[in-house]
């Protein structure tokens, strides 16, 4: 759905930079001025301009059946290093201290299993596995499936979530409200799945919306209601770091990584394909980022 939604977006912005014209009538050349002036007007990040570009060769490539070459001369956006935001346990303990259900227990698994906001707000009923401490994150980005830890402090606050989410999933199953977000092949295998516990969301929506098809369904928490919620916690702490939820999965990462995990295992609990994504945990360890003392220290 992100994918789809960004894919749209760079698209909209394509045709809108050359006067609204239809993509069956702008070739390489085309893309390869609106790409650059990303890149020199825009001034985006590497990554941003990456996403573009991957959008208008899905739109080429599947939508209009004609793919793009390698387009030569492409003006590149400037790659930029930067440090990720890690709060200390302190700062950890006080934000989670700060917020009200259920947005504590999303932030406290975030921390404590480096769930993305997207991951944890998605999780469905058959994705925990409370004897073992493990979640099983289902199409995560990339596709990919992981596993990750159920911290030990999250448990009883999750079983009273669940408790009182199986009392609102028989209220919704007499109304006949329905869950959302279930794959179209697996509807057709198990017409009823979307109407089982096990399928339905920890963190559901307040409120049910008629898809088109005029079902009565309900989606997952909004992230927008985690992220105001932290960003009022911030504020009333009065840290000066830029926090935002993603914070508290770098926050995971980097207290790994001081705790001494190996950062094979930390590649893997976070989902990266690349250990030089890990890598970047390793400049902001409490020992600095080659493990030396400042000179200052010793004057």
């Amino acid at each position: 759905m992100r994918t789809e939604q960004a894919y749209v977006f760079w698209i909209r912005r394509y045709i809108v930079f050359h006067g609204r014209r239809h993509p069956r009538d702008l070739g390489p050349d085309d893309v390869k001025r609106f790409l650059s002036d990303l890149a020199v007007s825009g001034q985006v990040a590497a990554s941003t301009q990456n996403q573009a570009l991957a959008a208008l060769l899905f739109l080429y490539g599947a939508v209009l059946g004609t793919p793009l070459p390698r387009i030569p001369g492409l003006t590149p956006a400037r790659r930029s290093r930067y440090v990720p935001v890690v709060l200390s346990q302190g700062e950890v303990r006080g934000l989670l201290g700060r917020l009200p259900e259920p947005v504590k227990l999303c932030a406290q698994l975030m921390y404590g299993g480096g769930l993305r906001i997207s991951e944890c707000l998605s999780l469905r009923v058959k994705d925990l596995d409370v004897d073992r401490r493990e979640i099983v994150l289902r199409q995560g980005k990339g596709g990919r499936d992981r596993r990750t830890p159920l911290a030990e402090v999250c448990v009883a606050a999750l079983e009273a979530r669940l408790r009182t989410g199986l009392a609102e999933f028989r209220n919704d199953r007499r109304v006949g409200v329905r869950v959302d977000g279930l794959p179209p092949a697996l509807l057709r295998k198990y017409r009823d799945a979307d109407a089982t516990w096990p399928w339905w969301y920890v963190f559901p929506a307040t409120r049910v919306y008629v898809d088109q098809e005029g079902a009565r369904r309900r989606h997952h928490l909004h992230e927008t209601v985690v992220q105001r919620a932290i960003a009022q916690a911030v504020r009333d702490l009065g840290l000066t770091k830029r926090v935002t939820a993603h914070t508290l999965r770098h926050s995971f990462a980097t207290h790994l990584l001081e705790s001494g995990a190996d950062i094979r295992t930390v590649q893997t609990l976070l989902g990266h394909s690349d250990v030089r994504t890990t890598m970047r945990y390793t400049h902001v360890l409490n020992k600095g980022g080659l493990g030396v003392r400042s000179p200052a220290d010793r004057l």
